[in-house]
């Protein structure tokens, strides 16, 4: 089984990331891991924290001579910001009047919910937490997923297609995300440069106002094998697992697998994707794609494709009316250096989130202690599925 843990505050001194159950065997690129912990950091929209930040993950178990070994690996994020808290968040005592109390929370943020249920005076400490920068350490263990999955053909993109109204109106080809994922600059991730410029009009309204703004990406893994899933149980449906997975990140508030949402408002003979059969391939394939690679929770062979919907972030330079929870007296809620659109990053620990759910699925599929015995594994299953 394959599993992760994330620990770490948002200005502590480090993220700490591990990772179980990946086979022995599997290439690990050092440089690769740190470019995805780069991609995340890209965007226009991003705060002063990224200008403080440099990510690399060093990796203190689990990898030797740049492959895997069957072990937990362990990773270590540093927070070079960290040096600027030291003394508002010791591990040890300290001095109280140093603490940087949060007593006003933020509107949809974990700030007062998470008070309430830690039975803390003050919001801080679930702020610490709460914060999305804990998901660098989730784009790391993706990177290790991905690297997985890369044995096996199986590679994991991403693009925004909406910030607020403005919206990508046509479909990306795969090729369109191979080119945007090699991108040096990043402005806000999407395929088409006309939809983009209206997509950062949208974010500098929302600079000018000082508000933030939300959006939606979509991620596509290209690759995957007929079968990962199941339709046997609730909880071993694939679709499921992804679900989750999107929603676990923080600000997103909802997922569409496909094209869920149009086919809400459509009849059934225009959403299901029609069955063929290429006789000199002989193997089964599909007139569309509107159910995004997944049915009955189980892969069919076509591109999975994941949307994340992403609520504006909770921190507004322009802050919205709160209590304080000290005096209980109406407030305007706090305000900490934030971004005002994150969609872009979203999507790259979108990419990170299906890949570990994938490289999941594939370990339980095929097992094996070694890559080559889970090559081998894999390599009869497609025997049997072309023979089918």
């Amino acid at each position: 089984m394959l599993r992760f843990e994330t620990a770490g505050e948002s200005h502590g001194e480090c993220l700490v990331a591990t990772l179980t159950g990946l086979p022995a065997g599997v290439p690990i690129s050092i440089e690769a891991l740190d470019r995805e912990l780069w991609r995340r950091q890209q965007g226009y929209g991003r705060g002063g924290r990224m200008k403080i930040e440099t990510d690399r993950a060093r990796v203190v178990s689990g990898v030797r001579h740049s492959k895997t070994i069957g072990s937990p690996i362990a990773m270590i994020i540093e927070n070079r910001d960290w040096k600027n808290w030291t003394e508002a968040l010791p591990v040890e005592g300290g001095d109280e009047g140093k603490k940087k109390l949060v007593t006003r929370p933020r509107p949809g943020h974990a700030d007062l919910a998470g008070a309430i249920k830690y039975n803390f005076s003050d919001a801080r400490y679930v702020l610490e937490r709460a914060s999305a920068r804990e998901t660098t350490a989730r784009v790391a263990v993706g990177a290790l997923a991905k690297a997985l999955l890369g044995e096996f053909g199986i590679t994991i993109l991403s693009h925004v297609i909406a910030i607020g109204d403005a919206r990508l109106e046509r479909a990306a080809s795969f090729s369109e995300l191979i080119e945007l994922s090699k991108r040096n600059e990043v402005l806000l991730g999407c395929v088409d440069p006309e939809a983009e410029q209206r997509m950062k009009a949208r974010v500098d309204e929302a600079y000018r106002t000082g508000d933030t703004i939300g959006g939606v990406f979509e991620v596509v893994a290209k690759g995957a094998p007929v079968g990962l899933g199941s339709h046997v149980t609730w909880d071993s449906r694939l679709d499921g697992k992804l679900a989750q997975a999107i929603v676990s990140m923080q600000a997103v508030k909802g997922v569409e697998v496909g094209f869920a949402a149009e086919g809400a408002a459509s009849f059934g003979s225009k959403v299901q994707d029609t069955i063929h059969y290429q006789r000199e391939e002989r193997k089964f394939t599909r007139g569309a794609n509107r159910a995004g690679g997944l049915e009955g929770g189980i892969t069919n062979g076509e591109d999975i494709v994941v949307r994340g919907m992403l609520k504006p972030i909770s921190t507004l330079r322009r802050p919205l009316e709160s209590v304080d929870l000290t005096t209980r007296e109406p407030a305007l809620a706090a305000y900490e250096r934030s971004d005002v659109c994150v969609v872009p990053a979203a999507g790259v620990i979108g990419e990170a989130m299906v890949a570990l759910v994938l490289a999941g699925a594939m370990i339980e599929k095929f097992g094996g202690d070694s890559l080559v015995e889970m090559k081998r594994n894999y390599e009869g299953y497609l025997e049997q599925v072309k023979n089918y």
